[in-house]
């Protein structure tokens, strides 16, 4: 059974721990259960990233039963509460952290080099330990396709993109989606708002009206929590789709589709290896191959012969035969992105901070 808590309500509990008992942790708490606390940014509402890494917790609970025990703390903000919090949690017996958030890594990684029994995952990072470990998901495999939809229903040939924070993770996600968009009609172009946060419905509204406003008709509502962005499109008659949760009950006529993730199946590996003494600390940027991103929830009005083309494009990159980040591309400003016949390599994918030929919104500075 999982436990609920939000900041107030956890930090009452008891007086908050300055530092985290710097002991080894037992893989099993002295009651033969073992803790484990996810941290996320946003509320745990019923769609979104924390929903979605909730699902993940809820695997876990559903395969050990009562040998484990999930607290999840829920809108924690990134910062020196975030540090407080997850200190809290691993001094009251917390054996295996899950991180939401990719401003959780600093306190994390002193957490983990405090405690050596600890297992910590965190999302989104870059940083490894030998008991902490970043993991990520490959949405741009999913978005590509997803292109190849959008540009198969788009009228006035104009895409549009919320996004939450220009990072490389979502910087690829747009390339990766004008990419596909391209590879069904070249002139497509892509317009990009982008907010600055993980959760502000009413800044991410305004954003998807303004690229309405624009005469884009296919719209990406990338890395937000909340279906406020689903919901305006809906509403205007414009198709969209979003990243992690599917999001269709907001949106029944004119959802495109969800490039979603199922993190079960890696949090049920690690949680394993924690058990047996052999977890390590490695980065995990997962796939479909992986079974973690997948694509769902398709529009019935996409036209047939795009859904065989998707339908064949998303074995060759599952099997690895094709990758959205194959040669030859040009960058934003004209020049060679991507060399002919060359595939970008992970490193390379990782540290994106250009847009591809297509996307008309600079990057911010």
């Amino acid at each position: 059974m999982t436990s609920r808590l939000n900041r107030r309500s956890f930090l009452k509990s008891s007086l908050a721990a300055s530092t985290a008992l710097a002991l080894p942790i037992p893989a099993f708490a002295q009651d033969g259960v073992l803790n484990v606390a996810l941290i996320v940014p946003s509320p745990a509402a019923d769609v979104g990233w924390s929903h979605t890494l909730e699902l993940g917790t809820k695997a876990l609970e559903e395969k050990y039963g009562d040998k484990v025990k999930v607290t999840l703390l829920e809108n924690i903000a990134e910062g020196p509460d975030a540090d407080r919090i997850m200190n809290k949690t691993v001094a009251e017996g917390t054996n295996f952290l899950i991180l939401g958030s990719f401003g959780y890594m600093n306190g994390g990684l002193k957490l983990a080099e405090q405690n050596p029994g600890l297992s910590i995952l965190h999302a989104s990072g870059y940083m490894v330990a030998p008991n902490f470990s970043p993991f990520g998901a490959r949405y741009y495999q999913g978005t590509y396709l997803m292109g190849m939809a959008a540009a198969s229903l788009s009228k006035t040939k104009k895409l549009g993109c919320v996004g939450a924070f220009a990072i490389p993770e979502l910087i690829t996600s747009i390339n990766a989606w004008t990419l596909g968009a391209q590879s069904v009609d070249p002139s497509i172009e892509v317009s990009v708002v982008w907010v600055n946060s993980w959760f502000d419905p009413a800044s991410e509204q305004e954003a998807a009206k303004a690229l309405l406003a624009q005469g884009c008709d296919v719209i990406f509502s990338n890395a937000q929590d909340t279906p406020s962005v689903v919901a305006a499109c809906e509403e205007a008659g414009a198709y969209v789709f979003n990243l992690n949760s599917s999001m269709k009950a907001y949106a029944p006529a004119k959802y495109l589709g969800v490039v979603g993730t199922d993190w079960a199946p890696y949090f049920i590996q690690s949680v394993e290896a924690h058990l047996a003494g052999s977890f390590a600390g490695a980065s995990a940027w997962l796939s479909m191959a992986d079974k973690c991103v997948f694509v769902a929830d398709w529009n019935a009005d996409i036209p047939a012969d795009i859904v065989a083309k998707i339908t064949e494009m998303e074995a060759a990159i599952e099997s690895g035969a094709f990758s959205p980040f194959t040669g030859p591309i040009t960058k934003q400003d004209g020049s060679e992105g991507v060399a002919a016949g060359v595939t970008l390599g992970d490193d390379m994918i990782l540290s994106m901070d250009w847009h591809v030929k297509g996307v008309a919104t600079p990057l911010p500075q």
